[in-house]
């Protein structure tokens, strides 16, 4: 199967299937996203909306963190990973949305970027869900399905992220982002895929390859032995 062809049945399939996908973090509005995701870094979704309510109750705006210590934050996240790091990036963060920013969370990626606790992956969930912009975030869930699937054979973030950029339709770029996570997260997990219940088998390269496999060793050898 044609690269192409395998986009356009995973455009097909997905944009019937989740047309309204998007991320499970708890928001509502861009300065608390931004909070919410540079606190998900190597931590579940589902813990950072349990500690995510108190801590946008307390500081509601770039203007109340960025007069907060990290210390006091800690208090507010101490159950996340790598509470310490988060504290000090939070409140840097805010300190320079207010200094440098009028206050806004901005929507390029490259000035996000200078934001401290924001790497490329955070840019880019923030300016797609935000303001849904092109851009691909390209977190483990994003680069095992999309290889597994055939969409990239990038080795790296980047690599991958270009591809899926490159081959997707620009406009449903930023939700393809929300397809690819949720099905790595509750079909195509890591360590066992539940290939048996996936309605995409039928242009995924990773089942194709396995049931291939599988068949040839279930195959008796009618080689004739002498």
């Amino acid at each position: 199967m044609l690269r192409k062809e395998r986009y356009d049945r995973f455009v097909a399939h997905f944009a019937m299937k989740q047309p309204d996908a998007e991320t499970e973090l708890h928001y509502s509005n861009p300065f608390q996203l931004l909070m919410a995701v540079i606190l998900s870094a190597q931590c579940t979704d589902k813990r950072i909306n349990q500690v995510t309510p108190a801590l946008f109750q307390r500081f509601p705006t770039p203007e109340h963190l960025a007069e907060a210590t990290p210390d006091l934050v800690f208090d507010y996240i101490r159950s996340v990973s790598y509470p310490n790091n988060k504290s000090k990036h939070l409140v840097g963060m805010a300190k320079m949305l207010v200094e440098d920013f009028n206050g806004e969370v901005p929507s390029d990626v490259t000035q996000l970027q200078k934001l401290p606790g924001v790497g490329r992956k955070t840019a880019n969930v923030i300016a797609s869900v935000v303001y849904h912009a092109p851009a691909m975030a390209v977190d483990t869930h994003v680069f095992r399905v999309a290889n597994r699937i055939g969409l990239t054979t990038g080795k790296t973030p980047l690599a991958v992220e270009k591809d899926l950029v490159k081959n997707l339709p620009e406009d449903i770029i930023h939700i393809a982002h929300h397809w690819l996570i949720l099905h790595g997260r509750y079909v195509c997990v890591a360590r066992s895929p539940k290939c048996g219940i996936c309605e995409i088998t039928g242009f995924c390269k990773y089942f194709q390859k396995t049931e291939k496999q599988a068949k040839k060793i279930s195959e008796p050898d009618m080689t004739d032995k002498k």
